[in-house]
């Protein structure tokens, strides 16, 4: 029993989980951020009030000589210094009773005083909290001033995190240990970063639920004619190769689809092209099979003479048959090599024809023109169609006409042509006679199978050229290969049977 493989998550899907973890990713960064910045900003409010609140606390053990030097506070607050005389106290008892009645903590706040480890006093209004029961910030505070200095921090306790400060207090002739703690609750301060947090949160999530639901359509249409390009590629078979995707638009998908649809067409008159060749042969192949079947089946054994000219024929046949495979090869490399385009030397090439043409009996050849320049193309393959021209004309003109041959060349390309005197090409019969196995007269001639134009059809539109015919001066008819400037670039390589399947289609 085989495994059905698991279905890959569609790319709809994946585009929308990738769109929503970044906007999530980006969402989260910004929120940390911007509660990190408000938090810090929170704390150093805080440390700032602890500061400057309890500043002149600092210099209670060594007081100045005249009060006037003893620096302000540069914020404004008040501190101890500025509200006691420090030299009417001769015992840190009512110096810090005095000091925790009048420093009133506020909302958030509260303070304690400490001697000799022991919470002695604490605020008497109810505007703040009460700290005095909270050992693990009293023996903490101890702890850290043991040393004599200020020290400021965060813990947290039972009541919530903290943030602090302590301040050691000495005396002369006073050998206790005081020490002043005031703490600010950070929740509470923290509330309103917390709560605007919140509402991003929510804002946040409100925000993805967007994106995921207009993500998702917008993905849908955006991915839309790849789902209709899926469903033309299942509905196209070898049978029907006309279904063609829709092209509306000018994005990146718009230009996909025009380019899956020019494939389409040059696979669809790939296809047509070889069923029309199948076709051809097949029709072709039925003449010379039947002729040779029913000599065979009508020869008398005994009769010397009739199966001699039964042999006769057959061998006619088959070698008629030899020349329509030879030319069907012919054919198909035309259509299907890649040709090499360099610089072929007009003048040469019409030189080099006029020579071999020269052999063809029967015929008396003549080169009227020779261009001087040059064209761009494969000098073999234009070889092969210019004699192909020639061999037809000999084939179809009349014994003892002459034959002429030339080539020209101007602004518009290169003209190579060949110009008989026999009986001429009909009008009506001249689009049709470059078409493989089609006849001008519509009858077979010995030695001939119908694809010599079209191979010199196929050669010609793989240089980007045309091919055209004539009527000559006083009966015959003038075939021409008509080829693009030099100038004219060719994309490379250039296949002829791209062409003709281009022609076919169109």
């Amino acid at each position: 029993m085989t495994r059905s493989t698991p279905r890959p998550i569609p790319a709809r899907v994946r585009i929308l989980a990738a769109i929503l973890a970044v906007a999530c990713v980006g969402l989260a960064v910004v929120g940390s951020v911007t509660f990190l910045v408000q938090r810090e900003r929170v704390v150093q409010e805080v440390d700032h009030r602890l500061l400057a609140q309890v500043e002149g606390l600092r210099t209670l053990a060594s007081p100045p000589a005249d009060p006037d030097d003893e620096p302000a506070s540069d914020d404004g607050a008040t501190t101890a210094s500025e509200i006691f005389d420090i030299r009417e106290y001769t015992s840190i008892d009512p110096y810090l009773r005095d000091v925790v009645a009048s420093f009133v903590p506020a909302r958030n706040e509260g303070s304690v005083a400490v001697i000799d480890g022991v919470a002695r006093y604490r605020p008497g209004t109810f505007s703040g909290f009460d700290i005095s029961r909270n050992t693990e910030l009293i023996d903490r505070a101890i702890a850290e001033t043991s040393d004599g200095d200020t020290k400021t921090g965060t813990i947290a306790t039972a009541d919530g995190s903290l943030r602090y400060i302590a301040v050691p207090v000495t005396m002369a002739g006073d050998d206790r240990e005081g020490l002043y703690i005031r703490a600010v609750d950070m929740g509470a301060e923290l509330e309103p970063v917390t709560a605007a947090m919140a509402t991003y949160v929510i804002a946040a999530l409100a925000v993805l639920a967007a994106i995921g639901v207009v993500g998702w359509f917008v993905t849908g249409r955006l991915l839309s004619p790849i789902r209709l390009m899926r469903e033309t590629a299942d509905a196209i078979t070898i049978a029907d190769l006309s279904p063609r995707l829709s092209t509306q638009g000018n994005d990146d998908i718009s230009d996909l689809s025009r380019t899956v649809n020019s494939m389409l067409d040059r696979i669809e008159g790939s296809v047509d092209v070889q069923r029309q060749l199948l076709d051809d042969v097949r029709h072709e192949l039925k003449t010379p099979i039947t002729i040779v079947r029913g000599h065979l089946e009508l020869m008398n054994p005994g009769d010397a003479g009739d199966a001699a000219s039964a042999r006769e024929i057959g061998i006619a046949e088959l070698d008629r048959l030899a020349r329509l495979v030879e030319d069907i090869d012919l054919l198909a490399a035309a259509e299907g090599d890649s040709y090499v385009m360099r610089d072929v030397d007009l003048s040469a090439l019409t030189a080099r024809v006029g020579e071999l043409v020269a052999v063809i009996p029967q015929h008396a050849w003549t080169i009227e023109a020779h261009a001087e320049g040059v064209v761009r193309g494969d000098q073999d393959r234009l070889l092969q169609a210019w004699l192909q021209l020639a061999d037809n004309a000999a084939k179809y003109t009349p014994a003892g006409t002459p034959i002429e041959i030339g080539s020209s060349l101007d602004d518009t390309g290169a003209r190579l042509w060949v110009r008989d005197h026999g009986a001429g090409i009909p009008p009506a019969s001249r689009s049709r006679i470059f078409r493989r196995f089609d006849r001008a007269h519509g009858k077979r001639t010995v030695g001939g199978s119908g694809l010599g134009l079209a191979i010199v059809d196929a050669i010609t539109k793989g240089h980007g050229g045309s091919c055209a015919v004539t009527d000559t001066p006083g009966g015959g008819a003038t075939f021409t290969i008509h080829l693009p400037p030099a100038a004219a670039e060719l994309p490379a390589p250039v296949r002829a049977g791209d062409v003709l399947q281009r022609e076919t289609s169109a």
